[in-house]
């Protein structure tokens, strides 16, 4: 991975993925985990998310907490100053609409100093890290 990131903010399609052997990014999820070397974090908004898509399959819910308990993920809650934030972007983003889990991962990324994400959602070429720059949504890489 060139430029590799010292860190990456994930949302939930690619742990969604990950855990359901039907979708469509399924083997660029397992691909993805077995190249990146950079530590994987995200907040309990993506997990809930993830654990709700997969609510048909105990076992890949089961699967993906184990995962998170291996150190395969690790959360970082979002603090008052980070919902503030979140109330801006889905303001900013409301054409799209911006969903609240894609504002608090943007309030992440911005929080953490990093603008490497990764998602299966297109709108990440779109939002804007802390207002300018563009996000390196590295599970497309």
């Amino acid at each position: 991975m060139p430029n590799a990131p010292r860190r990456i903010v994930v949302d939930s399609g690619p742990i969604i993925a990950l855990f359901d052997a039907g979708d469509a990014h399924h083997r660029r999820a397992l691909d993805f985990v077995r190249r990146v070397r950079a530590p994987l974090l995200s907040t309990m908004a993506v997990v809930t998310e993830a654990m709700y898509v997969l609510d048909e399959s105990l076992p890949a819910q089961r699967n993906l907490l184990s995962w998170m308990l291996a150190g395969g993920l690790t959360l970082v809650e979002p603090g008052a100053g980070d919902l503030e934030r979140v109330i801006q972007l889905m303001e900013k983003y409301a054409d799209l609409p911006m969903d609240f889990t894609d504002a608090v991962v943007v309030a992440l990324c911005e929080r953490l100093g990093t603008h490497h994400v990764a998602s299966v959602d297109r709108d990440f070429a779109i939002y804007r890290y802390k207002g300018r720059g563009k996000f390196v949504n590295v599970f497309f890489e």
